[in-house]
């Protein structure tokens, strides 16, 4: 019973947390994005909208949203909690910064306990710090600094995403993008996988500008100057080549300059200028922590600031179905939400078979992920 209401509980602050940004059907946000896409290509100014960039930041479709996590954890505890005083704290709930971080939905370690998913893909790009998984299918994983973890959840699962602090004897920092990348309806109900894109397999290209500036890029999905990313998971809107699915991360060294090349008609694309002071692009400057909505029919060339500066790119071609979402699931229609909330409570998406909602691996365990066929993977 005690299992019961905590899944009702964490349930219903998952619903109140990320429902705000889609009241409506995505399909409203594409219709205007389309709108405004036509009306600046008409006057060939390649960037269409710059906004500034929150906590979860919109996107275009096929995308749901993207979140920037940014956490200055302390030194870790014997449970690889933080070593400091939570005082002060809504732990369960605990999302704005204090000390330099959030415990999340954390009590014991910052993070996400189990929690489900249907509908949709997370793509969670690891940049520092160490993120354990475990899913309801028996699954589990140790991945970080520069990993990223894809996955399906399809007809529904439940995963946690826990943030251990494993260093006792030095801080923690961690950063990490978790990327919602939307199913076609006729992938929906597929059944959930995940795949690893360990940081050695994740192609790095490395460019040097007429003026010898350089300028770094991960192909994390996609293909750029003839890098093409690790295959991402079968059922996937990015398993399509045709789709132009693209997460590029981009990092530029001061007064560095880049150009990305043209993508397809229709193709939707996006620039997070997550760090750095300004770029310019078509002598318009956008300021740092800002998005611009760019023609990715067109040449986009980047123009750096006086500061290295670091650049997400979200690309791909819209699925342009209603979208109605609705906190952890994604689906077409409110009858499919209802239902998946239904198959939810009547099956759990399979259960739990970990003694704890924020399950955690021990400290000494090195990148691992073990898949619910029992396949395992094991990194230095």
């Amino acid at each position: 019973m005690e299992r019961n209401n905590q899944r009702r509980t964490f349930l219903q602050k998952m619903s109140l947390g990320v429902t705000t940004l889609f009241t409506l059907p995505l399909s409203n946000f594409a219709s205007s994005f389309k709108n405004e896409y036509d009306k600046k290509a008409k006057s060939m100014n390649p960037v269409l909208k710059v906004k500034p960039l929150g906590f979860q930041w919109e996107t275009a479709d096929p995308f749901l949203f993207c979140v920037h996590h940014e956490d200055k954890f302390p030194k870790g505890n014997d449970e690889m909690g933080p070593a400091t005083s939570m005082e002060g704290r809504h732990l369960g709930d605990d999302f704005i910064i204090k000390d330099g971080f959030r415990m999340y939905h954390g009590k014991r370690v910052p993070g996400f306990p189990g929690h489900p998913h249907r509908g949709f893909e997370t793509i969670t790009v690891v940049r520092e710090g160490i993120v354990d998984h475990a899913d309801s299918l028996g699954a589990a994983g140790r991945y970080g600094n520069g990993d990223v973890q894809w996955m399906t959840a399809g007809k529904g699962v439940q995963h946690s995403e826990m943030f251990p602090l494993i260093h006792k004897d030095k801080e923690n920092p961690m950063e990490l993008f978790q990327i919602w990348l939307n199913l076609p309806r006729k992938n929906k109900m597929v059944e959930p996988y995940f795949t690893m894109l360990w940081s050695d397999s994740i192609p790095k290209i490395i460019l040097k500008d007429n003026q010898n500036k350089e300028v770094k890029i991960e192909v994390i999905a996609g293909k750029l100057f003839g890098k093409t990313a690790p295959p991402p998971p079968p059922n996937s809107w990015a398993s399509d080549p045709s789709n132009e699915v693209a997460v590029w991360n981009i990092k530029m060294q001061a007064n560095a300059s880049l150009t990305l090349p043209k993508a397809s008609k229709g193709v939707n694309r996006t620039l997070y200028f997550y760090e750095g002071d300004a770029i310019n692009i078509a002598e318009q400057t956008i300021p740092k922590y800002h998005a611009a909505e760019v023609n990715a029919e067109s040449e986009i060339t980047i123009q750096n600031g006086n500061h290295i500066s670091r650049i997400l790119v979200l690309q791909g071609k819209p699925i342009d179905e209603p979208v109605i979402q609705y906190g952890p699931f994604v689906m077409n229609t409110k009858e499919e939400i209802h239902q998946a909330f239904d198959d939810y409570h009547k099956t759990q998406f399979g259960g739990w078979p970990w003694s704890r909602a924020d399950q955690t691996h021990p400290r000494s365990e090195g990148r691992f992920a073990l898949h619910a066929d029992g396949r395992k993977e094991v990194k230095s």
